[in-house]
């Protein structure tokens, strides 16, 4: 791999390789841009087959946060850890204390998060050795309900854009992954009227949601033939690719998972070939991060819960982006995104009075 080519083809600002031999740490730490603000985002624990592996993750999850954070509307820029290792061991607090030390060491252009892997307790551990770190248990906390939130009001803004009304009631949405996110979903969709159809590979979480939701279980991969109105992803991405695609029933594709497109531009304009209407993960799942940057901005729940509503209405605007300009919605999110970047980089600087005061 050619690292240097490769961070300046997606634009990345910087790459942090991080090792701490005492505690076996292996984290990467990338940042993709801070225009809008210092770069945020999570902290994802995974066991990954390489470091290039690792490091392209990482790569593409923070370059996916700047667009996130740009489309929700919040002063932030993007960026993403990963934690290299199995995250089921219980030896968890020097791993994540010397991941707080990594991201201490960068004085604030990153501030992390939980993710797939992490929770609210490994974020505390992190809190010992740095102040950049969001989502704690006692403050924001678990930022589920604020994402699932906020996909629901994607999904709902999809139903307006394809059946021209945004009630879920009667709706058969087919829902991959029952983690925290999934599980929220379902609650609400059910509460809506949908039908579910759900998959998870843990049969507890399977279990939960057929008895609190009345849902139908189908096998992990089953789920992609499921014949149902919505697909929701909420589990982790690369999942609309050459060999689900042929296979997908549905007319509208809208989840929590990142990165659900393994190869945005190829799948992103079949699925439009196709006539499937596709509402572009960040965009969707951005209640999430404004759930953490409420917590950096002192907002109360309910403010984060009204600013996860708000997702409704950019969903509408990027639909409305692909319809005007003819592009698929996974560009014209983009171009949303983009959009807000270069206002706010064009904006005038004023200076302080010179020489600076020390």
């Amino acid at each position: 791999m050619q690292l240097f080519d490769v961070i300046a083809d997606m634009g990345h600002e910087q790459l942090v390789i991080c090792h701490d031999e005492s505690s076996g740490y292996r984290g990467i730490i990338a940042i993709h841009d801070t225009t809008l603000g210092p770069a945020l985002g999570g902290t994802r624990f995974w066991q990954y087959g390489s470091d290039e592996e690792a490091i392209i993750d990482a790569l593409r999850l923070a370059r996916g946060m700047t667009y996130k954070n740009a489309v929700a509307g919040l002063n932030l820029g993007g960026g993403k850890a990963v934690i290299i290792g199995d995250n089921r061991t219980v030896r968890r607090e020097m791993v994540f204390r010397a991941h707080g030390r990594f991201v201490e060491s960068l004085g604030g252009r990153y501030v992390t998060a939980e993710d797939v892997g992490t929770s609210t307790a490994d974020m505390d551990f992190v809190h010992m050795e740095t102040d950049y770190v969001a989502g704690l248990a006692n403050k924001s906390g678990d930022p589920s309900p604020v994402t699932a939130r906020g996909v629901f009001r994607a999904i709902q803004a999809s139903a307006m854009q394809r059946w021209g009304s945004d009630s879920v009631e009667g709706k058969t949405v087919a829902v991959q992954g029952l983690g925290n996110v999934g599980y929220h979903l379902c609650k609400e969709l059910h509460a809506h009227g949908a039908t579910l159809v759900v998959t998870d590979i843990d049969a507890v979480r399977v279990r939960r949601v057929v008895e609190e939701c009345g849902a139908r279980a189908v096998e992990l991969d089953a789920i992609y033939g499921v014949e149902a109105d919505i697909f929701a992803p909420c589990a982790l991405g690369g999942i609309i690719n050459d060999e689900t695609l042929p296979k997908l029933r549905v007319e509208v594709i809208v989840g929590a998972a990142n990165n659900q497109l393994l190869d945005a531009e190829k799948h992103g304009g079949e699925l439009e070939k196709k006539g499937i209407l596709y509402a572009p993960d960040f965009v969707a799942n951005a209640g999430g991060v404004i759930n953490v940057y409420s917590e950096l901005a002192g907002w109360s729940a309910q403010r984060a819960l009204r600013k996860a509503d708000e997702i409704y209405d950019t969903t509408l605007g990027v639909f409305e982006i692909a319809r005007e300009q003819g592009i698929p919605t996974y560009e014209a999110a983009d171009r949303l995104a983009e959009r807000r970047i270069t206002a706010v980089g064009g904006l005038v600087r004023t200076w302080p009075q010179w020489p600076r005061k020390t």
